[in-house]
């Protein structure tokens, strides 16, 4: 099963949105006789590219034991049930990390399989098989895609001096792992505060990927502008959210290839657990990776919509300027928005804290 996850974890940045899957085939005294990874979406899944691994090196596979991360589907979608591939193929034995939360699977592929003789196992390897495709769980599961903010900011918490001056707080490794976590994500959120403030592009450079994820970007006001440097990243799609119900002032994005939906608020602003369910329903969006300014950190802090804190600290101290979230100020301590430290890494010379609300992946089977 370390074997089946390290290959799920090479399906990497293309397998969305569908799960990142890994599969091994062993025979009876554990000689491994083929494996594979999920592929592009529309490509074959884990289990196939497995079998066909054994098959062009000669391995029969009857009686074989076939080590994967999910639950092999059971459903016609944009390829075959894999659980029906594996009966075929003479598979004697299934362990998988985790049931498939896809309703048209949950269970079924399991099922199929000991209807057809196969034997059944589940569970080894459960907790990273979740992490690797926590957001797929979260999509599947709560109809939400996983929140992770980035924020990289001096030890003081400074994310950007009192004249706007942030290029460059953390060091070099920092922003290309950071650029890693951009790239798996199924799409960025940013807010216009930063597009007007920074102008950024927003992509991925640092890492090796095909795909650029999505932009997707809160404007309330439509006030985005169309000579930003975010268009010039080919082949992107761009999905504005706006509380502006004018469709007459669509029509400029529309005509550059974004895609606009007004969500509004109450208050007139964009309605953000809309625009999460949205994102999920719509776009399937498994990870969403937000690198936007203290207001829009804020917003999603205080509305309880962050899954997961991505931070990363410089050792140096930058003093008073920009903060991480603009929340507070709060009159006691027991208001704090409370964390738990989830991983604490060195990368380069910077931390890399990840901290996640108590309880937030409760959602695991």
């Amino acid at each position: 099963m370390a074997r089946a996850l390290a290959q799920a974890l090479q399906a990497g940045y293309d397998a969305a949105p569908n799960p990142r899957v890994g599969c091994v085939l062993a025979t009876p005294d554990g000689h491994v006789i083929g494996e594979g990874h999920t592929q592009r979406v529309g490509g074959p899944h884990a289990e196939i590219m497995a079998l066909r691994a054994a098959q062009a090196a000669g391995h029969a596979t009857a009686g074989a034991t076939a080590y994967v991360t999910l639950e092999p589907c059971a459903h016609h979608g944009r390829t075959g049930p894999c659980c029906d591939a594996l009966a075929v193929a003479g598979i004697a034995r299934v362990v998988a990390a985790l049931p498939d939360p896809n309703p048209r699977v949950a269970g079924q592929g399991l099922a199929r399989l000991a209807a057809a003789g196969v034997q059944v196992h589940v569970g080894p390897g459960a907790q990273e098989a979740f992490e690797i495709n926590i957001g797929f769980f979260s999509r599947m599961v709560r109809g939400l895609p996983w929140l992770r903010l980035k924020v990289a900011a001096s030890l003081d918490g400074t994310t950007a001096l009192a004249n706007g001056a942030s290029q460059w707080i953390t060091g070099e490794a920092a922003r290309a792992d950071g650029h890693a976590w951009r790239a798996r994500s199924n799409a960025v959120l940013t807010g216009v505060g930063t597009v007007l403030q920074d102008d950024p592009r927003l992509d991925v450079r640092l890492a090796d990927t095909a795909r650029q994820p999505a932009l997707v970007i809160v404007d309330s006001r439509l006030q985005t502008p169309l000579s930003a440097r975010l268009w010039q990243v080919p082949h992107r799609a761009v999905h504005l959210y706006t509380a502006d119900t004018d469709t007459r002032r669509h029509a400029p994005y529309l005509a550059r290839g974004a895609s606009v939906t007004a969500l509004p608020s109450p208050a007139g602003k964009v309605d953000l657990p809309a625009l999460l369910r949205d994102l999920a329903a719509r776009h399937e969006v498994n990870e969403l990776h937000a690198e936007a300014g203290h207001k829009l950190n804020g917003s999603l802090l205080r509305e309880g919509l962050v899954d997961e804190c991505l931070l990363y600290l410089a050792p140096r101290l930058l003093g008073p300027g920009a903060g991480l979230a603009a929340i507070g100020p709060f009159e006691s301590l027991e208001q704090a928005l409370p964390l738990a430290f989830h991983t604490i890494d060195r990368v380069g010379d910077d931390l890399r804290l990840i901290a996640r609300p108590p309880g937030r992946a409760a959602f695991m089977p």
